[in-house]
């Protein structure tokens, strides 16, 4: 005679599954607030390595050129004026225009002492009206009659001689201030040839420039000016709420000091 054996089926009861999902729910839960915890904290570094990058860079562009401001030999001495700005640096508190020779070719020939014509790589940059001043080796300055092609006519034949690949510069009055873009408060640069401001750094808050003379002094007058103090403030793009600043913003505040070479001792 066979003899059936009733097995006890095992299998989770209404309780333990109820159990099992509620600490799995826990368990997702926790995950998903340390995953968006996580994002929320890329994002913000993302954003404040964006604003560090874009304030250092505006940074570096402004000290290169208030150093080199008055480079080309005896620009106001030869032209007067670049589009109007008298000063190798017309000084503000919020703003700052210089005047410097920034190199744009070379010469494609040898060139004699006595001509008032050039053979010039990139000599289309010379067009216009407010393009005119034209520096050659970084010392010697001349006044833009024409352009045709590669060839640049000067208004006065050349001092002196100078060879082939002999670098030729455009004299241009660079001005920094702070404008609105979008909706933001950019900082701006402006080469005064008519094509306006163009952004260099979003999100700027405040651009301070300060000027001393030799003995350290702070001076307002142009001739006078040895160095310039920069500071650049600058905010993350987006406020973070859980931010405790005044408005969610992240900033970062920059500071240089800027001896100008080319102003005298």
């Amino acid at each position: 005679m066979g003899w059936t054996f009733l097995k006890k089926k095992k299998g989770l009861t209404l309780i333990e599954l109820l159990i099992a999902m509620v600490l799995g729910s826990i368990l997702i839960a926790a995950l998903y607030r340390t995953l968006m915890s996580q994002q929320k904290t890329y994002a913000v570094q993302d954003q404040v390595a964006d604003m560090q990058q874009n304030v250092r860079i505006a940074m570096g562009q402004m000290t290169r050129e208030i150093r080199m401001a008055g480079y080309g030999g005896d620009i106001l001495s030869v032209f007067g004026n670049i589009n109007g700005f008298t000063n190798i640096i017309t000084p503000a508190s919020n703003a700052i225009t210089i005047l410097l020779a920034d190199e744009v070719g070379v010469l494609k020939q040898n060139t004699a002492k006595g001509t008032n014509q050039l053979k010039v790589t990139n000599a289309t940059i010379f067009n216009g009206d407010k393009k005119k001043y034209l520096c050659l080796n970084g010392l010697n300055n001349y006044l833009v009659q024409s352009v045709t092609g590669d060839t640049i006519t000067l208004t006065s034949p050349l001092a002196e001689g100078h060879p082939i690949n002999r670098p030729v510069y455009l004299v241009k009055a660079i001005s920094y201030y702070l404008g609105l873009s979008g909706g933001k408060t950019v900082l701006r640069r402006n080469e005064n040839t008519g094509g306006g401001g163009q952004p260099l750094a979003e999100n700027v808050e405040s651009l301070e420039f300060t000027y001393f003379d030799t003995n350290g002094n702070v001076t307002a007058s142009p001739p006078d000016i040895r160095m310039v103090k920069v500071t650049v403030t600058a905010r993350t793009n987006m406020s973070d709420p859980g931010y405790k600043g005044e408005d969610g913003h992240r900033r970062r505040t920059l500071s240089s000091n800027i001896k100008v070479r080319n102003m005298g001792l």
